[in-house]
């Protein structure tokens, strides 16, 4: 962990794993009591994870809209450049995206022939079970961010034909730029379309990657507190 830089004084790692690990153990010990403090926070990250889940459905209908381009396109005996790219650029986000909304209402695969030996051993493995995929998630989450920040750093482009518009660009760069040098940014952002920059599809894949960890160890801390698993898989008939 050399590579985990210090945020607010503390090692990053320290806030990734070790405040998560802590929240889990009270949660733990004081059961009902931690549960009433955290409902709150639970409602509002239910609701992101539906918002996240309904994103990655619009996302699988803008592949479902390239490829009726795509058809239109060869009907006309026209070229749409780019096409495959965005539509592999679509079915990312729509995976990643629904990645936290399909862990809550357990559309996840389970081996669950352990769980199923008895009640006692089910709530301990089924916590010992989340705890190591929240550890896993956060240790994918920390990395695809990076890879973001990685491929900005080396101006990394796509090889295929996709192109974007330098102002979409320049609106997503103004949240990890200060307010004074906003200006600078759109004087010099011109009307021309460039080669897609690879950290922009890899966007998705960090946010749905935070969500997913974050999500591992929300109904971590809900199986402590609560003392069993809240989520429930859909019955098919």
């Amino acid at each position: 962990m050399r590579d985990w830089q210090p945020f607010l004084g503390l090692p990053l790692w320290v806030w990734l794993f070790v405040f998560p690990t802590c929240l889990a153990l009270y949660c733990l010990w004081q059961g009902p009591k931690a549960a009433r403090l955290l409902q709150p926070i639970w409602r509002i990250l239910d609701k992101i994870y539906k918002a996240a889940g309904v994103i990655g459905a619009c996302f699988m209908m803008v592949i479902l809209l390239l490829i009726i381009g795509q058809m239109v396109a060869r009907w006309s005996s026209m070229t749409f450049p780019g096409a495959t790219e965005y539509a592999g650029y679509a079915m990312a986000a729509t995976s990643f995206f629904a990645l936290a909304y399909t862990l809550t209402q357990g559309g996840h695969i389970r081996v669950s022939v352990l769980l199923n030996l008895n009640r006692h051993t089910e709530f301990w493995l089924d916590a010992a079970a989340k705890f190591i995929a929240a550890i896993t998630a956060t240790y994918f989450a920390r990395y695809a961010i990076k890879t973001n920040i990685v491929s900005e750093m080396i101006n990394d482009r796509t090889q295929g034909q996709d192109l974007v518009p330098e102002w979409l660009l320049t609106t997503l760069a103004m949240f990890v730029n200060s307010p004074a040098k906003w200006g600078e940014m759109w004087a010099a952002t011109g009307s021309d379309w460039v080669y897609t920059p690879i950290w922009l599809p890899q966007l998705p894949m960090s946010i749905g990657a935070v969500l997913l960890a974050v999500a591992i160890w929300d109904y971590l801390t809900r199986l402590l507190a609560l003392g069993e698993s809240q989520i429930h898989e859909e019955v098919l008939e």
